[in-house]
């Protein structure tokens, strides 16, 4: 599991004290409202000073969040966030940063910058809203739009197949991979708690339903009616069951998932497969985070975390070991080495 050496709720803060001044600008009824009030519940539990969070965003709706944490900030350009918050956390490394991104934003103009702060285990909270549409600029078609969806930029039907940010994230080896629901609060404050205990890159996606470009897009499987039934509730080192009967689980079948109900067919609660999300080998957290459709859960909650060095503890310890063997280094020597010329 991962763990912490945070001290718990430092300074005696409160959600209060990270809510600022600004007017919130979403439309009503955005999934973000949800997004950001359980950013703010989590913040005063990890025992932060406020002047060591930083949050940087890129461009689009989602990209609003940093006005309304009071904490430092930064709304930076399209797709870019990822590279700013690596140079921040490379020369502040006691900083707590987080990404706050949307699905065009990241997997788009962004694509290229997301897949290397995830590959070199930056230490950042990378939190991914998807709506599956591009909201700021009134209804194109995103990246994570499902094929043959009508939008203005596609009329008779988007034919790009979409992205799995899950699976994106898995393959670039992203040592901690969750999902969350923005309706469904308490799961989404507790995916945030832990991407933000963990130590590298944590990639959080979650469901963010855009009621003006693209209402209703995951009702049929987060809505509260259906969410027992629909929805798969990962918890490491238990069994994969849900339902709103507990019956039903996933096992491996090959080399896929299988839904079995217990009790029928001779299957009981120990064919049911386990869910470790340590493992290093993400074969089986690639199969979650591709399991779609009506037959099957989606799923929710931690999918990977795994523990590695992360960039900038090893960057440190490179430049701590190249300062003990040829010195602290002469910044006046490198800028006048090899060719130069005096201007009388």
């Amino acid at each position: 599991m991962v763990t912490t050496d945070r001290p718990e709720n430092v300074g005696g803060l409160t959600r209060k004290d990270f809510v600022t001044d600004q007017e919130v600008r979403w439309c009503p009824g955005c999934g973000d409202y949800s997004i950001l009030a359980q950013t703010q519940r989590v913040m005063p539990e990890l025992g932060i000073p406020r002047e060591n969070i930083v949050f940087i965003s890129g461009i689009g709706c989602s990209s609003r969040l940093p006005y309304y944490m009071n904490t430092y900030g930064f709304h930076s350009i399209h797709g870019r966030a990822p590279t700013i918050a690596s140079g921040l956390k490379a020369s502040r490394p006691e900083l707590s940063v987080w990404v706050v991104t949307g699905d065009g934003d990241a997997f788009s103009i962004g694509g290229n910058h997301i897949l290397h702060v995830l590959r070199r285990n930056v230490d950042l909270q990378i939190i991914l809203h998807n709506n599956e549409i591009y909201g700021l600029t009134k209804g194109q078609y995103s990246p994570t739009s499902e094929f043959g969806k009508r939008t203005k930029s596609s009329p008779y039907g988007t034919i790009d197949r979409p992205l799995h940010p899950l699976s994106v994230a898995i393959g670039a080896e992203a040592t901690f991979v969750a999902r969350a629901i923005d309706i469904d609060a308490h799961q989404l404050a507790a995916t945030l708690d832990r991407a933000a205990r963990h130590r590298g890159a944590s990639f959080v996606e979650v469901y963010q339903n855009c009621n003006i470009f693209n209402d209703g897009a995951f009702a049929e499987f987060a809505a509260k009616e259906v969410r027992a039934d629909r929805t798969i509730l990962l918890e490491h080192g238990k069994p994969m069951i849900f339902g709103k009967e507990q019956n039903k689980g996933l096992r491996l079948n090959g080399m896929t998932f299988e839904v079995v109900t217990i009790g029928e067919n001779g299957v009981t609660e120990a064919d049911i497969m386990v869910h470790d999300e340590t493992r290093e080998d993400p074969s089986v957290a690639f199969l979650l985070s591709r399991m779609e459709g009506p037959a099957f859960p989606v799923p929710v909650g931690v999918i990977r975390a795994v523990q590695r060095p992360t960039y900038d503890q090893l960057m440190q310890q490179q430049l701590d070991e190249i300062a003990r063997a040829e010195g602290p280094g002469d910044l006046r020597e490198l800028f006048t080495e090899g060719d130069t010329w005096t201007v009388e």
